[in-house]
C-alpha cells in the first residue's frame, strides 16, 4: 500500500530547494561577475563577505516566511478536513466550523459554504423524519379505521352466506369475502412494516435450533397447504441441526411471509416444499407458481416479501430468490 504524501510539505521541500538551489547560483553569479580579489584588497574581500551574507540573509528570511505561510495554510486545511469528517456517533453529519469574520479569506468562504450544506442536510433530514413519521402515523391510523368498516362487512357476508342465493350470487358472495381477506391482510402486513421500520417492533436474538423451528413451522402450516389441496413436500433431518443468533418470532415470521405469499401467488402449482441443507447452514422453499414476473391478482404491494426481507437483513441473514414460470426458489443463509 501506498504511502500518502502532504502535497503542502512536498511543496515546501520543493521550494527549499529551489531557495537553495537561488543562494549557489548567486554566489557563482557573483564569483564569475566580480573582479578576482587581490591578496592586498581587503575592501573588496569585505565587499564580497557583506555580499554574500546579505543575500543568505534575504533568502533565509525569505524561506522562512514561506515556510510559516504555508505550515499554517497547512494547518488550517487540515482542520477543516478533519471537520469534514463524518462522525462515528449517532449525530450523521459534521458539525459547523467556526469562521473568522474579520479577515474571510478563501478559506474562510470554504468554510462558510461548507457550514449553509450542513444546515440544508439538517434541515431536509428534519423534513424527512417529519414527513416519515406523519407517514407512519397515517397508516397505523389507516389501519385502525379500516378495520372497522371491513369487520362490518364480513358481518353482513355471514348473514347473506344464510340466505338461499343462486350460483353466481355465490360465487360473488365468496368473491367479496375473499377480498375483505385479501385487504386485511394487506393492512395487517402494511401496520407490521410500519412497526418494524420504526424500532417499535421488539427483536430479541437468542441461538436457535433452527430445525426445531422450522419443524414447528411446519406445523402450524401443515393443515393450511392440505386444505387448499397443496401437495406439501418436507424435507428436513433427522438428527442433525445448526444454530443461528436469531429473533424466533422474527424467524417464525419469516417463514410465515413466505409460506403465505405461497398460498397467495403460486396457488396454481399445488406444490410447496422446504428443505435445510445443515452443511451449509441454509434454508430452501420452493413452489411450483408461475414466477414472482408474472402479475398475480393477490400480489398487491408485496409488503409481505418486504417485511421478510427487513427481518432476515436485521437479523444478518442473506435472501436469494430465484424465479421463472416453473416456480420460485428462495434460499435463506448466513451473510
Amino acid at each position: 500500500m501506498s504511502k500518502k504524501v502532504s502535497f503542502f510539505r512536498r511543496y515546501i521541500v520543493i521550494q527549499f530547494l529551489l531557495l537553495i538551489l537561488l543562494t549557489v547560483s548567486l554566489l557563482v553569479i557573483v564569483v564569475s561577475v566580480l573582479p578576482p580579489i587581490n591578496e592586498g584588497d581587503i575592501s573588496l574581500l569585505q565587499q564580497y563577505y557583506r555580499f554574500t551574507f546579505f543575500m543568505i540573509f534575504l533568502i533565509t528570511i525569505i524561506m522562512f516566511i514561506s515556510m510559516f505561510f504555508f505550515y499554517r495554510l497547512h494547518k488550517r486545511i487540515s482542520r477543516l478536513k478533519n471537520a469534514m469528517d463524518l462522525p462515528t456517533g449517532e449525530y450523521p453529519f459534521p458539525k459547523p466550523v467556526a469562521v473568522r469574520t474579520d479577515r474571510m479569506d478563501e478559506i474562510d468562504q470554504l468554510k462558510v459554504s461548507f457550514n449553509r450544506m450542513i444546515e440544508q442536510l439538517e434541515e431536509s433530514r428534519k423534513r424527512e423524519f417529519e414527513e416519515e413519521s406523519l407517514k407512519r402515523w397515517l397508516i397505523a391510523n389507516l389501519s385502525h379505521d379500516l378495520r372497522t368498516p371491513l369487520t362490518i362487512m364480513r358481518g353482513h357476508v355471514s348473514e347473506l352466506e344464510k340466505e338461499t342465493l343462486s350460483e353466481e350470487g355465490s360465487a360473488s358472495l365468496n368473491e367479496i369475502d375473499h377480498t375483505i381477506s385479501r385487504v386485511s391482510n394487506l393492512m395487517e402486513d402494511l401496520l407490521s412494516y410500519t412497526l418494524l421500520t420504526s424500532g417499535k417492533y421488539p427483536y430479541n436474538p437468542v441461538s436457535t435450533d433452527m430445525l426445531r423451528l422450522i419443524r414447528a413451522s411446519v406445523a402450524a402450516w401443515y393443515p393450511v397447504f392440505d386444505k387448499e389441496h397443496f401437495h406439501f413436500d418436507v424435507d428436513l433431518p433427522e438428527d442433525t441441526t445448526f444454530y443461528w443468533e436469531v429473533d424466533p418470532e422474527w424467524m417464525t415470521r419469516a417463514l410465515d411471509n413466505l409460506f403465505q405469499n405461497i398460498l397467495r401467488h403460486a396457488a396454481k402449482g399445488k406444490y410447496a416444499k422446504i428443505m435445510m441443507d445443515t452443511e451449509q447452514e441454509r434454508i430452501i422453499v420452493v413452489d411450483n407458481g408461475p414466477g414472482m414476473e408474472e402479475s398475480s391478482y393477490d400480489r398487491g404491494a408485496g409488503i409481505g416479501l418486504s417485511i421478510t426481507n427487513y427481518m432476515l437483513k436485521q437479523m444478518e441473514l442473506q435472501v436469494h430468490f430465484s424465479s421463472s414460470k416453473q416456480g420460485t426458489i428462495v434460499e435463506i443463509d448466513k451473510s
